[in-house]
């Protein structure tokens, strides 16, 4: 601008007027000073190619007034410079302020996503760090279902060598193996669960590295436009880069670049949402799975209690039986002995009626008479045969009983040995056992 300023203030040199723009020398005809003339002829050497004083002043008037135009054009020209100079150095103020105040709201936008995703992913790192702590309790109580499922099965494995007729299908069998089934159940359940955890794990950590990714890509964007921000026209570091003076081509608009982090943040807080969902529900699961086994448990329990019970109670009756039994074979075994004595006593009088048949048997003659005195001995005989034989008869029968009686004592001895086995299997191995059953605490994984 200010070499324009100079080229206008500069005056033009004046330059010689050609021949052929002079006015017509009129003058030579009137004054008789043409070539044909006598006065002409006597001055021709001392008036050739001169001007008149007219022309000469004609001719410097004009070169005073193209001097005052071109001095007022300049003067025009310097004010045009100065006002155009004056405009375009506010026009580059205002467009600098509009651009500082642009980039101030930009760098306002940018730090606003920047604090967002910074949130998101602080709430996702918590969350994730949360799930990774219900994960761990999963592991545990499925760790803690080991020992309840390894009782149940050790407690049916030894009532299996329960002897007949105690080896049944009772209530107790049927809670164990209602046990064994809901542990297995709860098992599966705490695997799924385990694998869903991971997975939400997993989408976590992926939504946190997509919110990191666009988080560093605010800050590193947030310190280029500080750093514009802060350039001004008497900074050092400034230059001229004519080709960034334009659009990228990958270039994102205001509203798609809002959309992505909003994108962003919208599919992190989805995730966080599934997590704490997740969390209340392994929360719950685990809190069922334990009051479930606790209630299982006592239930075994109790079934064992009332079988033991119900085993001591036929145990005792079957030693009172065998007690009463004792006592019959006593008596039977003196009955027996007694009949025994009463079968040898009877044998001296049969043998005195019988040797006194006999020996009447020897009467002569008419002597042998069939008097009331033989008759009474037939009798005699016959009552005491008769009596023998009921006696051999009742004999057999109470040896029968006796046998009887010694079958039942050994089947009695044998079922009490039977009932003993069984009250040890349920109560000294499977009872016992049972005492390691884990806590609520354990089974709820925080042990």
């Amino acid at each position: 601008m200010a070499q324009a300023g100079v080229l206008l203030t500069e005056e033009p040199a004046p330059q010689a007027v050609p021949a052929s723009d002079l006015p017509v020398k009129v003058c030579e005809v009137a004054l008789n000073t043409g070539p044909d003339s006598s006065s002409g002829l006597a001055t021709a050497g001392f008036r050739t190619a001169k001007y008149l004083l007219p022309e000469w002043r004609r001719s410097n008037s004009d070169l005073y007034h193209k001097a005052s135009t071109g001095c007022e054009q300049a003067e025009r020209g310097r004010a045009e410079a100065k006002e155009l100079a004056e405009h375009a150095a506010a026009t580059a103020q205002r467009a600098q302020q509009d651009s500082m105040a642009t980039l101030g709201q930009r760098l306002q936008d940018i730090y606003f996503w920047k604090a967002e995703l910074q949130k998101e992913i602080e709430d996702l790192d918590a969350e994730t760090g949360l799930l990774a702590a219900q994960k761990l309790r999963l592991e545990k109580a499925l760790d803690a279902t080991k020992v309840p499922y390894a009782i149940a099965t050790d407690n049916l494995q030894c009532r299996e060598r329960r002897q007949p007729p105690d080896l049944v299908s009772d209530e107790v069998e049927r809670e164990l193996l209602k046990e064994a089934e809901l542990i297995r159940n709860i098992q599966e359940l705490l695997k799924r669960t385990l694998t869903q955890a991971g997975n939400q794990m997993r989408l976590n950590r992926d939504h946190k590295e997509v919110c990191e990714m666009d988080w560093s890509d605010k800050v590193e964007t947030y310190n280029i436009d500080d750093k514009c921000g802060r350039y001004s026209n008497q900074s050092t570091n400034i230059q001229f880069h004519p080709g960034s003076v334009k659009f990228e081509e990958s270039a994102s608009t205001p509203e798609t670049w809002a959309k992505f982090s909003h994108d962003n943040i919208y599919r992190a807080e989805r995730e966080k949402l599934a997590s704490i969902n997740l969390r209340a529900l392994i929360d719950n699961i685990l809190h069922d799975v334990s009051e479930d086994l606790r209630m299982q448990c006592a239930a075994v329990n109790e079934a064992f209690a009332k079988r033991c019970e119900e085993l001591d109670d036929t145990k005792h009756k079957l030693e009172h039986h065998l007690k009463k039994i004792l006592k019959e074979i006593g008596d039977q075994e003196a009955n027996i002995d007694a009949l025994k004595e009463a079968i040898r006593d009877k044998e001296a009088p049969v043998k005195v009626a019988q040797t006194r048949l006999y020996d009447r048997s020897f009467r002569p003659n008419i002597e042998l008479c069939r008097d009331e005195a033989q008759f009474r001995l037939i009798s005699e005989a016959e009552e005491l045969t008769e009596s023998i034989e009921s006696l051999k008869k009742k004999l057999l029968e109470s040896e029968q009983s006796l046998r009887n009686l010694e079958d039942t004592r050994m089947n009695l001895e044998k079922e009490i040995a039977v009932k003993m086995n069984s009250i040890f299997i349920d109560r000294q191995k499977c009872m016992a056992h049972r005492t390691r059953y884990p806590v609520v605490l354990k089974l709820a994984g925080y042990q």
